[in-house]
């Protein structure tokens, strides 16, 4: 099987964690796009959350003026977020689930509870010519249904995989495996992301169908050690040998 291009976007959110922790100026998410830039890296990604707790407006503003990349932003489906997003107009938007208790992201959007809200959305996105991705669990309803509401793209939900080990690792890499397959059979196109880092990536490969993985807080806690720039170039490498993916149908 010929090697496919595996894009790596890199998710900056927790530079600006650290600068929110002590209400700094430093670090400055502009300079850390810079290094993920200048390590290679195909897109940058920021979650504008409603609270606010990491990546304030500014910054997506600062970022949409100065990437050489396209930029993603992840956003709720929220009114004001969706202003905002019309506005700035992003390469690229990830639509999350968002809950106000959560230390991150825990699930995959109820696309099948919500799709009339969820196609509106899409279609004034998409209508500004920003690409529009759905972050789901690999279930074969909500990626029929994201397909249904006209989402070009899917992100598939990695984090249960990446907190599991042994048989359960297995049974959540089939999921997943499957889950791509479906969304490709529909006419999605496929991504992927949250909790992948050095050590799991290796059965994320196995994955069939991906164009971008978007890995945030694992690449910026390898740079408190390597620096940012070889955090980036690791993950890359790491990346390399993607062929595809394997069929479990």
């Amino acid at each position: 099987m010929a090697r496919i291009q595996l894009k790596l976007g890199v998710n900056i959110d927790h530079v600006a964690t650290l600068r929110q922790a002590r209400g700094t100026t430093y670090p400055s998410v502009t300079d850390a796009a810079a290094e993920c830039e200048a390590a290679g890296c195909h897109g940058i990604t920021v979650h504008l959350r409603e609270d606010r707790r990491h990546i304030q407006d500014a910054d997506v503003r600062a970022l949409s003026r100065v990437l050489n990349v396209p930029l993603n932003l992840e956003m709720a489906n929220a009114a004001p977020i969706v202003k905002i997003a019309l506005e700035l107009q992003p390469d690229e938007v990830c639509l999350v689930p968002e809950k106000r208790q959560e230390l991150t992201t825990e699930g995959g959007l109820n696309v099948t509870g919500s799709k009339k809200a969820l196609r509106a959305t899409v279609q004034k996105l998409a209508g500004a010519g920003i690409v529009v991705s759905l972050f789901v669990d690999p279930d074969e309803p909500q990626l029929l249904a994201a397909a249904e509401i006209g989402a070009p793209y899917v992100e598939l939900h990695t984090g249960r995989f990446c907190d599991c080990e042994g048989d359960d690792a297995a049974c959540e890499l089939d999921r997943l495996i499957r889950g791509a397959e479906v969304a490709h059979r529909a006419g999605l196109r496929v991504n992927a992301g949250h909790g992948i880092n050095l050590s799991n990536i290796g059965r994320i490969l196995e994955i069939p169908h991906l164009e971008t993985l978007n890995i945030g807080h694992s690449i910026v806690a390898r740079a408190v050690f390597t620096g940012l720039r070889n955090a980036v170039k690791e993950m890359r490498a790491a990346m390399a040998p993607y062929a595809g993916g394997r069929s479990c149908v």
